[in-house]
Formats: structure tokens, C-alpha cells, sequence
């Protein structure tokens, strides 16, 4: 992995409803050198967050499920500022739209690496 740039500082903004699995990848992050600037469970917060605060977010990480919502709007309002999204799911990643499907997937449940090399590979494609 020497090639992939570190995430070493890199500021994650997390979008993830079930409260176990949020706090789990804001422990991963916290591991890998990340700051999570925003822990956000619902929907309309998330939007709010992102309207208010997108400039501290390097890279967003959301959960393709909210409850009964998908989150594409929230990764619309994202991907408005430039700023890289990676999808995370416990479906098939068939199941994303094929509008996002260029967004690195983690298909849940996933390992340290996994998460590193999403992350990874959405900033790399953010700098090309």
C-alpha cells in the first residue's frame, strides 16, 4: 500500500444510521490517522452538516441505506463541492444506482484494509 496516499489527517465525514457500525468506523478512522469531522445517523442532518460544514470534509463516507431512504441526495449535495464519496453497504453493490457506481464500494461487513483502500482510491481519483 506504499503507493496509495495516507490517510494520515485526511478529515472523514461519516453518514451511518446504525449506531454500533458508526462507532466502529470512527474507530477504524481514529486507527488509520483520520479525523471524523461529522457523525451524522439521519438524513436530514446529514444535509444540514454537509450545507454548513462541507469545507472541512476531505472525503465522505455514506452508508448507501438510511432507514428507508437511500442516501444519493446526500451524495448529490457532496459531490456538488468536489469532495469524494465512498459507499458502504450490506447489499450487493449491484444494488447502487448506476449514476455512482464509479464511487468505491465496502461492502459490509469490512476489514481495516478495506476501509483504507476505499478511501485510498476515492482521494486518489479526487487529485487525478
Amino acid at each position: 500500500m506504499q503507493d496509495q496516499p495516507t490517510l494520515s489527517g485526511q478529515r472523514v465525514f461519516v453518514v451511518e444510521d446504525e449506531t454500533l457500525v458508526a462507532m466502529m468506523i470512527e474507530g477504524m478512522l481514529e486507527e488509520l490517522g483520520a479525523t471524523v469531522v461529522g457523525n451524522e445517523s439521519r438524513f436530514d442532518d446529514a444535509l444540514n452538516f454537509v450545507a454548513a460544514r462541507h469545507e472541512e470534509i476531505d472525503v465522505a463516507m455514506l452508508d448507501l441505506n438510511l432507514g428507508t431512504r437511500h442516501s444519493y441526495d446526500i451524495a448529490e449535495a457532496i459531490a456538488r463541492h468536489g469532495i469524494p464519496i465512498v459507499f458502504s453497504t450490506g447489499y450487493n453493490d449491484s444494488a447502487i444506482d448506476a449514476a455512482w457506481r464509479k464511487c468505491p464500494v465496502l461492502n459490509k461487513p469490512f476489514q481495516l484494509a478495506d476501509l483504507e483502500g476505499a478511501l485510498a482510491r476515492a482521494l486518489e481519483a479526487r487529485a487525478a
